[in-house]
């Protein structure tokens, strides 16, 4: 069963909403720039940061000031709305025979509410004062807080932590509900905010680059860490015919692997990768040379981008599609990556373009390929590889495909 798209909701660095994407990545402006809201001591970093404060951003939802709500939360709640909107279901709806539509909700996040806990932590241990926010650092306390936000209309929440694939797994998770008449309609992406934490870590492991990151390039030299939010609706066709909604694309496959290798870095020889790609294209049932554009985990990292490469090679030989990857306009958005790619999938495939690898300049020496330089693609875009690849080897690829 393929499994019809028919809303999508993104908000990142390059703006809130599809439109603002898609002319970011057609005018080839990006958004990550220093730190400006992130209250840290590391601003020699650059980030993928969103442009509004969490203030700006509860006014721009209707959330009273004062609140206690966590910044993943506000990313999410537009992105959420986006998509609603497009697939007709928000306000959430009803069945014509007045029987409530099952509308499950899947959030993929890992930062949870750190950001609001890391700066209450002496006030949990001084008084309680602060004591909302200890429930809000839980990450299931996130999604549980959108969905309040949406009248708790969903017949199912749920919540997925795998590093930097929890968007895209929580897509899967979507998508099996549907296939086994669990849910009608699964809105499933995920969400992240910059945190302290968060940038504390990636900077002990010594994988950031305080310049604008370089995807696939061999002087590449680490992650910038961005924050945002992606969702898609989906449903059955069946469903989406019988709503008269307009599917906007497919999910035709997917698959998640886990060689387990280290931690945090790829096996050299990309095994885990490799199956995440080969299971996606068999389970969308097709063969490699019918793909037409990968859009990569491409970290900039120099364990990522090679071990990356050499997987995708592994699948495709020397017939690789176009690949690239658009961290260097949004930053890496670890658990809302693989939602808010999907989506950028989509919009290569209904414009017809393909996203620039921005920054790159010379080949890394291993590769037999070098990444997209020019927008304009030399076949139909018809079948889009989206990798989303997490810590611990938790590694996730899926089709999108136009209708």
């Amino acid at each position: 069963m393929k499994i019809a798209i028919t809303g999508a909701g993104v908000f990142s660095a390059t703006g809130l909403g599809k439109a603002a994407t898609l002319d970011a990545l057609m005018n080839m402006r990006s958004g990550v720039g220093p730190v400006k809201y992130l209250k840290t001591t590391h601003t020699e970093q650059k980030v993928g940061e969103v442009k509004f404060s969490n203030d700006e951003l509860q006014e721009m939802i209707g959330i009273k000031r004062g609140d206690a709500f966590i910044r993943s939360s506000l990313l999410a709640i537009p992105a959420v709305k986006e998509a609603l909107i497009q697939a007709q279901i928000f306000p959430l709806v009803q069945r014509p025979d007045n029987k409530k539509l099952r509308i499950a909700f899947i959030s993929g996040i890992t930062v949870g509410g750190m950001d609001k806990a890391e700066l209450k932590y002496m006030d949990f241990l001084n008084n309680d004062s602060e004591n909302a926010y200890i429930e809000l650092n839980d990450c299931g306390a996130c999604t549980e807080q959108i969905a309040a936000w949406f009248n708790n209309g969903f017949s199912m929440v749920s919540t997925i932590a795998t590093a930097c694939s929890s968007s895209a797994n929580a897509l899967m998770l979507g998508a099996d509900l549907i296939k086994e008449g669990r849910a009608d309609i699964v809105v499933a992406g995920g969400t992240e905010c910059l945190s302290r934490y968060h940038v504390n870590g990636f900077n002990t492991l010594m994988i950031l680059d305080s310049d604008v990151c370089k995807p696939f390039d061999c002087n590449r030299a680490g992650i910038n860490l961005g924050e945002g939010a992606g969702y898609l609706v989906l449903e059955s066709e069946e469903s989406a015919i019988q709503r008269n909604v307009k599917p906007i694309g497919l999910i035709s496959g997917y698959c998640n692997a886990c060689d387990a290798f280290h931690p945090t870095a790829s096996s050299p020889d990309g095994y885990g990768p490799y199956l995440a790609m080969r299971g996606a294209v068999e389970n969308a049932g097709l063969k490699p040379e019918e793909i037409d554009y990968i859009n990569a985990h491409g970290t900039g990292t120099p364990n990522n981008d090679l071990t990356e490469g050499i997987a995708a090679m592994r699948l495709f030989g020397d017939n690789m599609p176009p690949i690239s990857s658009i961290k260097a306009f949004t930053g890496h958005t670890t658990s809302a990556a693989g939602s808010f790619e999907a989506v950028v999938s989509l919009l290569a495939i209904e414009h017809q373009f393909l996203p620039v690898n921005m920054n790159f300049k010379d080949k890394i020496e291993e590769h037999n390929f070098t990444p997209v330089t020019d927008p304009h693609p030399k076949r139909p875009i018809k079948h889009v590889l989206s990798n989303s690849f997490g810590f611990g080897g938790n590694d996730s690829a899926i089709v999108i495909s136009g209708v």
